[in-house]
């Protein structure tokens, strides 16, 4: 057993020399095995070793005896131990999660603690081979994602140093086995006898069935498992680029889009990274109620022949597909009207910050997206601003009749979302003076007036 680990610890840079390594003990056989296995490689690597144990207060008097067996063992073997007590059953309480989730935030937040007291560069845990193999088996079951196939990690950052696994490598009865033949008699946990836990569900019934098949089960699993790691950061890599060359993020409001015909050019393995490192960057913690359901209608959108598509996601997150802009957004639609009353000369602030004004001047300037220049008497003052209405027509030079204000932002491909809110310039009569930056309505006022009336638009700074 020595052997396979020392190769996988030098394999996987698992330690470095003279390194400081907190060890997790709960007095059971996989990490009583781990504290004897780091012990006997201490001199080797000049390790500082310390022992951690936890009292979870869920098993009333043996787990205290747990936690004061490991105390004895570690003072026989000349070990630093450090104990702790958590509170699980009222962070459960207060917190509303599960037994498992609880104490496995709790224990971790203990471990971070103790990594920054000591300044440790490594915490070991015990996870073995067929933790590893259950852990796989349960997420192919329950989900569809293929980065969950990676299982347990062998090593990843925590606090400013790395938890690591350097049993991974092995099965439940190889440690057993290295317990017996190194006197080593560790305490047992009832509870995971009880196969009312899902893991343990899977460990008691599904996993024997499996190792029956293929006793290797937990090595090609864990193969596996470092192909897939090792495949994804590439993909995760390539996926990042992309995001960085087509996305863009806006902080305030969180927002992000790109442009459909871009972003079809990337390889669907890339599109389907890039649609979750977009969620991660939106959302401040993703949603329990996201699945790969809206994974399918994100792809559903980007493959619709509408023109205009929203699509709700948990947390008021709005996806949408406006002509060939892909947007998300957690800005509601506007939809209560309102009404603005502009003098002449006066100004007006927007909602969104953004500042219509309105002067009168001596001769004609010419006309931009957002400054509009007409006759003073081409309109009835005093103006308003409003947002749309049904059925709103405007007027347009050079086009005999009207035109619907409807029809105005679907050629101009103005969002769905946004049409509701978009500001409209009125006179006393109710004609259609201004439909702001798009189009300049017209009447048949006197054309030789010396005075003119200009609005302009000037976007806000919200």
């Amino acid at each position: 057993m020595e052997k396979q680990v020392n190769e996988f610890i030098r394999k996987n840079r698992l330690l470095h020399r003279n390194a400081t390594v907190l060890v997790g003990v709960s007095g059971g056989p996989d990490s009583m095995a781990l504290l004897h296995y780091m012990f006997s490689i201490k001199e080797e690597w000049s390790l500082r070793i310390i022992a951690l144990s936890i009292d979870h207060g869920l098993r009333g008097e043996q787990s205290k005896q747990d936690v004061q067996y490991v105390k004895k063992v570690c003072e026989n073997w000349n070990i630093d131990f450090y104990e702790t007590n958590l509170d699980v059953k009222s962070y459960k309480r207060d917190e509303g999660k599960g037994t498992q989730l609880a104490a496995r935030e709790l224990r971790y937040r203990f471990f971070e603690e103790q990594m920054k007291h000591h300044n440790a560069d490594y915490l070991a845990l015990g996870h073995h081979g067929d933790d590893q193999a259950e852990t796989i088996i349960m997420r192919l079951v329950r989900g569809t994602n293929p980065s969950s196939l990676i299982g347990i990690p062998m090593k990843r950052q925590l606090g400013k140093g790395y938890l690591i696994r350097p049993f991974l490598c092995l099965s439940k009865e190889m440690i057993e086995s290295y317990c017996r033949e190194n006197g080593i008699k560790p305490r047992r946990d009832s509870s995971n006898d009880d196969d009312v836990y899902t893991r343990n569900y899977f460990r008691i019934h599904v996993l024997p069935l499996l190792q029956k098949q293929n006793p290797n089960l937990h090595r090609n699993l864990q193969r596996l498992s470092e192909s897939i790691m090792n495949d994804e950061e590439f993909l995760k890599d390539q996926a990042e680029q992309l995001i960085n060359k087509l996305i863009k993020f806006h902080k305030e409001p969180r927002e992000a889009s790109f442009q459909l015909n871009d972003f079809l050019q990337y390889p669907y393995a890339l599109q389907r990274r890039a649609f979750h490192l977009i969620l991660n960057y939106l959302y401040h913690t993703l949603p329990d109620g996201l699945t790969f359901v809206h994974e399918d209608q994100f792809f559903s959108l980007l493959h619709s022949n509408k023109a205009n598509i929203t699509i709700e996601l948990p947390k008021s997150l709005k996806m949408s597909k406006v002509y060939q802009t892909i947007g998300f957004s957690f800005q509601e639609s506007i939809s209560t009207d309102y009404v603005e009353y502009l003098d002449v000369p006066g100004r007006v602030v927007l909602s969104d910050g953004a500042v219509i004004t309105a002067s009168i001047i001596s001769r004609s300037y010419q006309n931009s997206k957002y400054i509009m220049t007409c006759n003073i008497d081409e309109f009835r003052l005093p103006l308003m601003i409003r947002n749309r209405r049904p059925g709103d027509r405007i007027k347009i030079k050079g086009l005999s009749g009207t035109k619907k204000v409807k029809d105005i932002f679907i050629d101009e491909k103005i969002p769905i979302h946004l049409r509701n809110s978009w500001p409209i310039v009125i006179d006393q009569d109710g004609k259609l003076v201004w439909l702001v930056g798009l189009k300049k309505g017209t009447t048949n006022g006197n054309k030789e007036s010396e005075s003119f009336l200009q609005l302009q638009y000037t976007k806000g700074n919200m």
